[in-house]
């Protein structure tokens, strides 16, 4: 397989501060990265449109084995561009996006549909040209062909407290033949509200791509800034960001698990995983300011620095899950009904999981190792003992102890970072200056990335986050294939997707 390397050489090298090089290249090129994407020489990290300078698309690739990334971008000065969607399908509905955003035409994308664009923001193509909106027509969804078939549509509103999706089922009696997802409804047009703004309000805005992992957006956001305008965050404020991470993957892991249990109808575990997951909120917001951590996370470092008292409060939490959680484990692993609804239950091939990058607990419950805390070791993860649980099996029940083995995870990293807390500063001065940056942060969900361009002044000319759930959708839809209707719900907790960080 080429080296990510041997690509560089065939562009224009961007002169930007930024951790990854970014090139431009012709057609040509383009079309053969994407050719290299399908046969799996790389993982496709991102596909995104760009009009802050000249209308342009970018692609950020991944080579997993010398973990190495590097952004292609191609000019387009014509308003159109080779699809990568064709050779390689985990880009379709970004490009569908493009279009929608941007304005962008993939030529000879498999799926030229709206994505994003449902026909009511009052603008077409919002970050491009804003022409006026068109008129709305109704969602063309794929023909169902075929005797005793018959659909199923569910949501956008939802019988539970939940954000807004579409699907449609198509079924023969009670199994599942097709799942095809409508997503877009909680789009918010971050990237454009970050337009135009200074880094202050951008970091707020980046905290609320989704809410459950504002830490980890917080994150991306900041180091794509800092590497941008060559900022070294302060030691301390960079153990403190990694013990935030690990306290909401920790929430979020306790609430997932209850939560597919409860879709098996075993609410003993929802109950008890829910009072541990409000004790992890609860101690956040005493230790840090804010049960979620929102905003506590900024470009140069971290918003305030914790109290002693704050040591002792997550430490005596980590004491108080060790010893709840081991019994909630055995309870899971001796009750047979969960077994049964678990176990073989939307699996998840391995091949497809690499095809698609897929990150976090969906990937590693099919055997796709990445983890970028490990994978670029950086402070304090290099510094830090922890494993990265993998599993071949690809079911609910492995997504299940891929989550139970990382808060296992999770509670001994937070208790050597409180061990080993370094004094000092908690943060950067940032300088007002023009730059160019990515990052890549391992979110509960998976890696989120997020590139960002400033102007002079040091507002975002434009800022790019991409959410792990844009390649765990689309495998959503293929897990359920073959299964019963009724065991969607637990197919879908068991991915946990985010509708908002997907639909920004």
């Amino acid at each position: 397989m080429p080296a990510l390397n041997d690509i560089v050489q065939l562009g224009n090298r961007v002169e930007a501060a930024q951790r990854w090089m970014r090139v431009i290249v012709d057609s040509g090129t383009w079309s053969g990265v994407a050719k290299q994407l399908a046969k799996g020489a790389w993982t496709l990290l991102d596909h995104w449109g760009d009009a802050s300078q000249s209308p342009q698309v970018h692609m950020a690739l991944l080579d997993e084995p010398a973990a190495e990334i590097a952004i292609v971008s191609l000019e387009c000065p014509s308003g159109r561009f080779p699809s990568v969607g064709q050779h390689h399908p985990p880009a379709i509905r970004l490009e569908r996006a493009i279009w929608d955003l941007f304005g962008l035409e993939p030529v000879d994308v498999p799926d030229s549909r709206p994505w994003l664009d449902h026909g009511r923001w009052g603008l077409h193509q919002p970050l491009g040209e804003r022409r006026p909106a068109l008129a709305a027509e109704p969602y063309q969804f794929l023909p169902v062909e075929g005797e005793s078939l018959h659909q199923i549509p569910v949501g956008p509103v939802h019988a539970g407290i939940i954000e807004p999706g579409h699907f449609r089922f198509t079924a023969n009696g009670e199994t599942v033949v097709r799942l095809e997802a409508r997503l877009g409804y909680v789009h918010r047009g971050l990237e454009g509200l970050m337009a135009g703004a200074d880094l202050d309000r951008a970091a707020r805005l980046a905290g609320r791509a989704s809410g459950d992992s504002t830490v980890a957006y917080a994150c991306a956001f900041a180091q794509a800034v800092e590497t941008a305008l060559d900022v070294k965050v302060p030691f301390r404020a960079a153990w403190l960001r990694a013990l935030m991470l690990e306290l909401e993957r920790l929430a979020n892991h306790l609430g997932d698990i209850g939560a597919i249990c409860n879709d098996a109808a075993f609410a003993l575990m929802h109950a008890h995983c829910g009072v541990l997951r409000e004790r992890v909120l609860r101690a956040a917001g005493r230790a840090l300011g804010h049960r979620l951590m929102m905003d506590r996370v900024v470009p140069g470092g971290v918003a305030a620095d914790p109290g002693p008292e704050a040591v002792e409060i997550l430490a005596a939490l980590i004491d108080e899950i060790r010893l709840h959680f081991p019994p909630l484990v055995e309870l899971y692993d001796n009750t047979a009904s969960l077994q049964d609804r678990t176990v073989a239950t939307g699996i998840l091939a391995p091949a497809l999981a690499r095809r698609f990058g897929a990150g976090g607990f969906v990937g590693r419950a099919s055997g796709r190792r990445f983890d970028a805390r490990q994978a670029f070791g950086d402070a304090p993860y290099r510094m830090l003992a922890f494993d990265v649980p993998v599993l071949e099996e690809g079911d609910v029940n492995a997504r299940v102890w891929i989550r139970i083995r990382e808060v296992e995870q999770s509670l001994s990293l937070i208790a050597q970072i409180l061990e080993r807390l370094p004094g000092g500063p908690v943060r950067a001065e940032i300088p007002r200056r023009a730059g160019e940056g990515s990052a890549l942060v391992e979110g509960f969900r998976g890696d989120i990335f997020a590139w960002v361009r400033l102007d002079r002044e040091g507002r975002v000319l434009r800022g790019r986050l991409r959410d792990p759930s844009w390649f765990q959708w689309p495998l959503l839809e293929a897990v359920i294939e073959g299964n019963i209707v009724a065991d969607f719900p637990l197919c879908n907790k068991s991915f946990n997707c985010s509708y908002a960080g997907h639909d920004l």
